[in-house]
């Protein structure tokens, strides 16, 4: 509905029952799967559509033109080629197209007209006809539009009004309307509910589930309890947990009221070596603790092995969840700038201003600390415990990195899928607090799992052949955290989950006779719609997007025979024979401490912990610290392994993948983050039609250089004298950069792009062109931010593993001593 004098429109607040009756008429179209060549599901509503549109493709697509029509529902932004084949109205239904934008997951509507850009809201108005739509994602991504000279006016004002008023809810919370304006109709419902599930991949919802995978581990010492199975225990734990066979559920319960929010130490994976990998959130000193407590403490702690413990400090050296949301916050504003400002940075300071952001070398220390606990665990016979002050952010970001580092088979989809089910979803990671889908939170938002990604990423950018995973896998999980309609990023725990899935008042009555009733809140609603899992990629992606996934891979051997869980190649021998049972170890900041009371984290001074039944540590007993930390180089391989093998070759599948840290080696994810910088800043400076964009300046003087070197070259034919020089390996000059404080991109791997898409031949509204049309510079000449990635290929390296520098420093006494790894 449009206001207003010919130049100027502006559109009026939708009436609740106009807006009622529009999506009433959701069932009109939902037997039409096929509404004007836009395939909608089950109740979708086209609310505008405007024709002879063209949308700028990626570099992934091939770059270039494609005209179509552009849609808006109630859902998403959809686009439609001219040449897209006519879709099958019994195949099943795909929440998103190649070329469609949930409104959920857009951050801000751009109009672009003659001379100037607006940034559009529900409330603004426009003086003039945008001839270019920007649309900015919440995924790092920027969708292009380009309208057609031939498109009414009304069209082009109606659909970036009626997009800019969908996309921004009024008020927040209203991520109920959107899911069911995706999934609340009653055919998908029903589509939804007879969906069955991934019976490949280990969702550790049951016991079984958790007993497969002591058993896939060989964790023979160790058994599932269900003590928290009412939540009783802890709130943000999962039903089941591993812990001990010697400790009973009884003791166990003991045990919860001394850690911060009942989460006590528990089982998270076993090295093929023997050492096993812990979780468990700060100690509470504020409680009194008998003899009884501290001594199931130390059975839980120690778990199977009764030598060796170290537990690893996470919160002094690791970022905090707001540096993280800060350190992001800066990178998005430089991969995409502030179109409402005309804000950027020049090329000559990018590098340093991304080193600034922090981002890096984040991923850097969580890189880092995995690296070093991957060595603890190779050194076998000894438990490693995570310890953080919630243990519900960077614990499940170095535990899952250090399982991806040594476990081949959490390099495959199946099995990083479980992994994150395992360490991230059942551990109780706050995803609807840190993803704040309901944009009333800001305090707890934090992409903590953004950043694990991102980790990985690094981790197959140097080892891409000891991943089945690819990069397409980890970028599509990457986009399908900002669209609110899963229920893996929906709760932040088990518990809520289990509340949600029950739709009805459940009371949870456990024997004291206290009553958890459910909130009166939207959870609890039963006409909420079902929400798929995100692993249910056939909802989202078609197969050949999903052919993409993976990748081949080597299979991994199969695990050697198990003796009490460790591999049967005589490691009696590799035993830290010079420590005595009992002994405890705190890293943290790359110091390792001997507290001389148990337990050994947080002790402080305050003289409420009973002595422990172990013995004090000596120095004469306590292990070289080189010796620990550099074990598993230091010791040999099993005899088993082909002699053929050497440092150049993969000797053990379960060796860690230790990534190179230094700055050279630490690479920007770009195609995740500068995916929409080259559309971004197109439209980051007014436009004008005097002098071309500065890539095409660039690309006509690279033109131009070629043109002058080939007249210059007496013939074609080479110089038989010439001396060709050997091309320069990538990682030669790894070591004399190691100081280096600017964080430089590495070279590319060549990706196979289709050729660019042949365009309409029609009139548009900006510069005619059948390519992308030339983008500007300011008129007074000022820079634009945009940083061209190499084009070289990187070569294998030898021998990618990180080595700790070597040092003779003994370990001290038991007054904390330190040496840094």
């Amino acid at each position: 509905m449009l206001t207003g004098s010919r130049t100027t429109f502006k559109v009026r607040q939708m009436l609740p029952d106009i807006k009622e009756r529009m999506l009433s008429q959701s069932s009109t179209s939902a037997r039409s799967r096929d509404v004007f060549g836009l395939r909608c599901l089950p109740g979708e509503c086209v609310l505008q559509r405007t024709v002879m549109v063209r949308k700028k493709l990626t570099a992934r697509e091939g770059r270039g033109w494609i005209s179509g029509t552009l849609f808006c529902t109630h859902f998403r932004v959809a686009f439609v080629p001219e040449d897209s084949p006519k879709s099958d109205d019994n195949a099943d239904p795909v929440l998103l197209g190649d070329h469609d934008i949930a409104l959920a997951s857009i951050e801000k509507v751009v109009a672009v007209g003659p001379n100037r850009t607006k940034l559009v809201t529900p409330n603004s108005s426009l003086k003039f006809t945008p001839e270019e739509l920007v649309l900015y994602c919440r995924d790092m991504r920027v969708m292009c539009f380009l309208f057609d000279r031939l498109t009414p006016d009304a069209q082009v004002i109606e659909i970036t009004y009626t997009i800019a008023k969908t996309y921004q809810p009024l008020k927040p919370g209203s991520v109920l309307s959107f899911q069911n304006a995706a999934l609340g109709s009653v055919e998908m419902k029903q589509f939804l509910s007879n969906r069955r599930r991934d019976s490949h991949m280990n969702w550790f919802e049951s016991a079984s589930d958790w007993e497969q995978e002591l058993e896939r581990c060989g964790a023979t010492g160790w058994r599932v309890s269900s003590v928290n199975d009412r939540f009783e225990m802890s709130n943000s734990l999962s039903r089941f947990i591993v812990v001990p066979q010697k400790i009973l559920d009884t003791e166990l319960k003991k045990s919860f009221a001394h850690f911060n929010e009942g989460r006590i130490p528990r089982w998270c994976w076993r090295h093929p070596r023997g050492s096993d990998l812990l979780r468990m959130s700060s100690f509470q000193n504020n409680i009194y603790h008998e003899k009884d407590d501290i001594r199931n403490l130390e059975m839980v702690l120690f778990g199977c092995q009764s030598s060796l413990c170290v537990v690893v400090e996470l919160g002094d050296e690791l970022p905090s969840p707001a540096d993280i949301q800060l350190a992001h916050s800066r990178l998005r504003a430089l991969c995409l700038g502030d179109i409402s400002t005309s804000v950027s940075v020049p090329d000559d300071k990018w590098l340093s201003t991304l080193e600034g952001t922090h981002w890096l070398d984040y991923i850097r220390s969580c890189l880092k600390k995995a690296s070093e606990v991957s060595c603890l665990l190779r050194s076998g016979h000894l438990t490693v415990a995570l310890q953080e002050v919630e243990d519900r952010d960077m614990s499940c970001v170095v535990s899952s990195l250090v399982q991806v580092m040594c476990d081949p088979h959490y390099r495959t989809q199946h099995g990083f899928q479980g992994l994150v089910q395992k360490e991230w979803v059942m551990a109780g990671h706050r995803f609807y607090s840190r993803i704040n889908y309901h944009r009333d939170s800001d305090k707890e938002e934090s992409p903590v799992f953004l950043l694990f990604l991102d980790c990985v990423w690094h981790l197959w950018f140097q080892f891409p052949s000891r991943f089945q995973l690819t990069d397409d896998f980890l970028l599509a999980l990457h986009d399908s955290v900002q669209l609110p309609l899963f229920s893996t990023f929906l709760s932040n725990c088990q518990r809520e989950r289990c509340k949600r899935s029950q739709n009805v008042g459940q009371l949870y009555t456990p024997v004291n006779g206290w009553r958890d009733m459910l909130s009166p809140d939207s959870s609890s609603d039963t006409s909420d719609p079902p929400l798929p899992p995100v692993w249910d990629w056939a909802l989202q992606y078609s197969r050949e997007r999903q052919d993409r996934f993976i990748q081949p891979v080597t299979p991994t051997a199969p695990l050697q025979p198990l003796l009490n869980g460790n591999l049967n190649t005589n490691l009696d021998s590799l035993r830290l024979a010079d420590t005595i049972p009992g002994s405890v170890f705190l890293l943290s900041r790359g110091t390792f401490t001997c507290p001389a009371n148990l337990p050994p984290w947080r002790s402080g001074s305050s003289g409420v912990y009973k002595k422990s039944h172990r013995r004090a540590l000596s120095s004469e007993n306590v292990p070289g610290l080189e010796r620990l930390l550099k074990a598993w180089a230091l010791t040999e391989f099993p005899q088993n392994i082909p002699a053929s093998s050497g440092p150049k070759g993969p000797l053990d599948p379960y060796e860690p993948l230790l990534p190179l840290l230094m700055a050279p080696c630490m690479s920007l994810w770009r195609d995740c983050y500068l995916r929409g910088a080259l559309h971004a800043q197109a439209f980051s400076h007014p436009v004008s039609a005097n002098r071309p964009h500065p890539v095409d300046r660039l690309a006509q003087e690279v033109q131009q250089l070629k043109d002058q070197l080939a007249q210059l070259s007496p013939s074609g034919s080479p110089d038989p004298h010439a001396v060709t020089p050997e091309p320069r390996r990538a990682d030669t000059n790894l070591n004399k950069s190691t100081n280096n404080s600017t964080f430089l991109y590495s070279a590319l791997r060549p990706k196979t792009t289709p050729p660019p898409t042949s365009t309409n031949q029609h009139t548009s509204r900006g510069p005619s062109s059948a390519s992308a049309p030339p983008r500007p510079t300011n008129r007074d000449g000022t820079k634009h931010s945009f940083l061209f990635g190499h084009s070289a290929v990187a070569e294998a390296r030898s021998d990618p593993r990180y080595h700790p520098p070597p040092s003779t420093t003994k370990l001290p006494k038991s007054n904390g001593s330190s040496l840094t790894s």
